[in-house]
């Protein structure tokens, strides 16, 4: 084995491991699968829910553990089953959607939440206002009423503002959320989420780490995006693909090339190939 070869990799999903079509190349699924063979292990590090997990485990061929919603939920997609979830209470739920309200007139609500796993009939898991403008197609989403939004705790609250860019959000909100929740985004199109305090993509790789012996001295991680930051910051080579958001290449280590260009096949194939 070569000396600097990485005990752990994580990937973003989403502008980073599948392309603009949503799909897992044949030669990034080889150079996972050459990682997995290694030992070595793969996990996923996203801002989806659980229940969209399950087309990116079909196109690798292969479940791995997967950090969703942005860190606050450790979910083992080969048994569906949600391992740990921090969540903001019904209170902090509350109150951030009062500031974000006042930040930001007009804007809609909703709550990620997450049962014992991915498809849990019994559980709600996305929840939104009805002036809630969806971002992307979400079918599985429930309507109700903004009190009933926050009247269970959440992995994540949203705040969707149409005709702004996230980062004009962000900087208008952040002022007044402060140390309440961590607040990021993962796509330019009116789009914050909000999480327990210290929750991001590092904190639940950590968690990932302490639960199964994962040896983080040697992470490599990909993302393209502002959510993906901690993570990249956590890594011994934090990655940024070639269609990264102009912070994400500025907190890491290396730029490779797109998403749609085998990046993450790229680096890996350095160890892997």
């Amino acid at each position: 084995m070569s000396p600097d070869r990485p005990t752990l990799v994580a990937s973003d999903v989403d502008g980073t491991l599948i392309d603009h079509d949503e799909l897992v190349s044949a030669r990034t699924r080889a150079a996972v699968h050459a990682v997995v063979e290694s030992g070595t292990p793969f996990l996923l590090a996203t801002g989806r829910p659980p229940r969209w997990i399950s087309p990116v485990v079909e196109g690798l061929g292969y479940a791995p553990l997967a950090v969703c919603a942005n860190g606050a939920v450790v979910y083992d997609s080969y048994a569906d089953r949600v391992l740990s979830a921090a969540t903001l209470s019904v209170d902090a739920l509350t109150e951030l959607s009062e500031l974000a309200l006042v930040a930001l007139p007009g804007a809609g609500l909703a709550a990620e939440r997450v049962g014992e796993s991915a498809h849990d009939a019994a559980t709600p898991q996305f929840v939104s206002s009805p002036d809630y403008e969806h971002a992307w197609l979400n079918p599985d989403n429930t309507e109700m009423s903004e009190d009933e939004v926050l009247a269970a705790p959440a992995v994540k609250l949203l705040i969707r503002r149409p005709g702004m860019t996230s980062t004009a959000m962000y900087d208008a909100l952040a002022p007044h959320v402060g140390a309440l929740a961590d607040m990021t985004y993962s796509t330019e199109n009116g789009l914050i989420e909000l999480s327990a305090p210290g929750i991001t993509k590092a904190s639940g790789l950590v968690a990932a780490a302490e639960r199964f012996g994962f040896d983080l001295s040697g992470l490599v991680a990909f993302g393209d995006m502002p959510n993906d930051i901690p993570m990249l910051g956590l890594a011994r080579l934090g990655v940024a693909m070639g269609n990264a958001h102009p912070e994400a290449k500025a907190a890491a280590d290396e730029v490779t090339d797109a998403n749609s260009e085998n990046g993450v096949a790229k680096v890996l194939e350095r160890w892997w190939s």
